[in-house]
């Protein structure tokens, strides 16, 4: 088993334990978790955010690069939550990030100056 699979493994005990079972949700099950796990995931960045001194005009704040780190990890706890409500597998986020890389790659030697929502469709 390799590191992605692991994850993916790990979180499907946790979510199950907590009584979310992302296997075989109807859509309506689908379209609750998605909108739970991307508010969720909104709130980690808020929580990010908060980790790094944003606030120019006050001098109190510090970089909590520790705390950053955590809340990295829990971004990724939803966020493979999310590719499980969606029913993708490890290989299924690896495979899609591979296409999206090459399709990022077009995008920046070709000096991106246009949005091409087609380029994306194959992934």
């Amino acid at each position: 088993m390799d590191k992605l699979d692991e994850i993916f493994s790990l979180q499907d005990q946790l979510n199950k334990r907590i009584g979310v079972n992302t296997d075989g949700m109807s859509e309506e099950e689908q379209t609750k978790w998605v909108l739970n796990y991307t508010r969720a995931m909104q709130q980690e960045l808020a929580e990010l955010i908060d980790s790094v001194p944003w606030k120019w005009w006050a001098k109190y704040q510090e970089f909590d690069k520790q705390n950053a780190k955590v809340e990295v990890v829990d971004l990724f706890h939803f966020l493979i939550s999310l590719g499980q409500v969606l029913g993708m597998t490890p290989d299924d986020v690896y495979q899609a990030y591979i296409k999206k890389n090459e399709v990022n790659h077009k995008r920046q030697d070709s000096g991106y100056s246009a949005k091409d929502e087609e380029d994306s469709r194959h992934i």
